[in-house]
């Protein structure tokens, strides 16, 4: 049985629109949610970037039922793995045990605000194990001294700690983080249906974990609006990972994109209002062996329309192709 999702795009509303939005996805049965967590959009079409963690905590009081998630906080650079145990831990317990926390080595577009610098992928990968490590002895509930390669934490203890530790998930894109998630996540988060990830997550000891993807769709009752605004706001999408976390800057995505055509995005991603061709850009997903997908509808102004169509359309036409609760 395949799950499907809903996403608080952090980078298209404001913060008080995306607890709405996360309460209407609730009400119409999505299965699950999550959060990205950026300090900018990705481009200046989108035009926002609330602090995710207060929109956590919102939406964590003004929905019962629907899980969050972090898809995903990088752990390394703005956020201090201490601090990013407190945060998982509270909303956890807020949310009364429906939240995970999802972990990536980040990208040069968020992160650099602190000027830190940005180091190689190889560098990245190594802090984000080290900050696994110590959020999961804080997330135990005891003081934590640690003196690493790339962090020192100093008797640092968590007082508020849920019963049960908010499950971790790792970002992955190629070997390297599949191995750290194989060995250190509670299951994988990826944005492409390649299986092979999926694969080599299994083969570092992932097997029987979750796997949770992502895919951006544009609803419109105008297939040619849904192309434009598509275009406009996520033409940025199908570059890739080994591009997207090197960028710093909004404008630097504007200029890596400027070549990408309305018709390259429709080809990549669902545009209009055919509820089958949203299953079939679905599909793919589910047959590679992602147990979960959660859907980004392109557009903040346009989350209502797309809800109440995904209520009498959109998801019951995907659990009847795919399976789902």
């Amino acid at each position: 049985m395949v799950r499907i999702g809903y996403t608080m795009m952090t980078e298209q509303a404001g913060p008080r629109e995306l607890v709405g939005h996360v309460v209407r996805a609730e009400e119409v049965g999505f299965d699950f949610s999550v959060t990205s967590d950026h300090y900018f959009p990705w481009l200046r079409a989108q035009g926002h970037s609330p602090y995710a963690w207060s929109v956590l905590g919102a939406a964590a009081q003004a929905t019962s039922r629907i899980p969050l998630m972090t898809y995903v906080t990088c752990p390394t650079f703005r956020y201090h793995p201490a601090v990013v145990a407190q945060k998982a831990a509270t909303v956890q317990l807020l949310s009364e045990g429906r939240f995970r926390l999802g972990l990536g080595s980040g990208e040069n577009l968020n992160e650099h605000v602190v000027g830190g610098g940005w180091p190689s992928v190889d560098v990245r990968h190594e802090m984000l194990q080290e900050a696994v490590e110590i959020i999961r002895a804080l997330f135990e509930g005891g003081h934590v001294n640690h003196r690493g390669t790339h962090f020192d934490v100093e008797s640092a203890r968590l007082w508020d700690v849920p019963d049960s530790p908010p499950p971790i998930g790792i970002a992955v894109s190629g070997e390297r983080s599949c191995k750290l998630a194989g060995e250190h996540a509670d299951l994988l988060i990826a944005t492409e249906p390649k299986q092979g990830l999926l694969e080599s997550f299994d083969r570092h000891g992932g097997s029987g974990k979750p796997r949770v993807g992502q895919l951006p769709v544009s609803y419109d009752p105008d297939r040619d609006t849904a192309i434009k605004r598509a275009h406009a706001q996520f033409r940025w999408f199908g570059s890739g990972w080994k591009v997207n976390s090197e960028l710093p800057h909004p404008d630097s995505f504007e200029a890596a994109t400027q070549f990408v055509t309305p018709d390259d995005v429709a080809e990549s991603i669902p545009c209009g209002d055919d509820p089958d061709a949203f299953v079939a850009a679905v599909r793919p997903y589910a047959e590679a062996g992602f147990t979960e997908i959660a859907l980004v509808q392109i557009g903040g102004e346009t989350q209502p329309a797309f809800l109440d169509w995904s209520e009498k359309t959109l998801l019951p036409a995907l659990r009847k192709a795919l399976g789902g609760s």
